[in-house]
């Protein structure tokens, strides 16, 4: 198999490739922030929850589902700053997955990769961990 890419290239191919897998899935987990409430374990992430509160009609009292699942609809996500968390995450997600898949597939194929879009590549990393992160944490 010819490569186009160099020993660091190959290196940061991989390395890429590990950290976009680590974002995506920080990302589908509920696990972003932990807590209890009526005296369960709660958490929930952008999209996804456990452990979540149901008004009970039936016996007019509020109680607890203690199983993992996503929102019914994007509208159901508590807050507006979390709907937008979501999607800026996942497409800080996107963009690190495609552009380290990009790499995976330089070390395979010759030519695939030149200097030029070497670095545009690692500027649209930059800016696909700067959504991933930036704007997770800080919600």
């Amino acid at each position: 198999m010819a490569s186009s890419l160099t020993c660091a290239g190959v290196i940061w191919a991989f390395l890429s490739f590990l950290c976009a897998a680590a974002s995506c899935v920080g990302f589908f987990m509920p696990y972003w922030l932990l807590g209890s409430q009526l005296e369960k374990s709660v958490s929930f992430g952008t999209f996804r929850r456990c452990s979540y509160p149901v008004r009970d009609e039936s016996r007019q009292i509020t109680v607890m589902v203690e199983q993992c699942g996503r929102y019914a609809s994007f509208q159901a996500i508590p807050s507006a700053e979390w709907r937008i968390c979501t999607v800026v995450t996942g497409l800080g997600c996107g963009l690190l997955l495609l552009v380290a898949l990009t790499a995976l597939m330089g070390c395979c194929v010759s030519e695939l990769i030149s200097r030029t879009v070497g670095r545009v590549a690692g500027g649209i990393q930059f800016l696909g961990g700067k959504c991933s992160c930036g704007e997770g944490m800080g919600a």
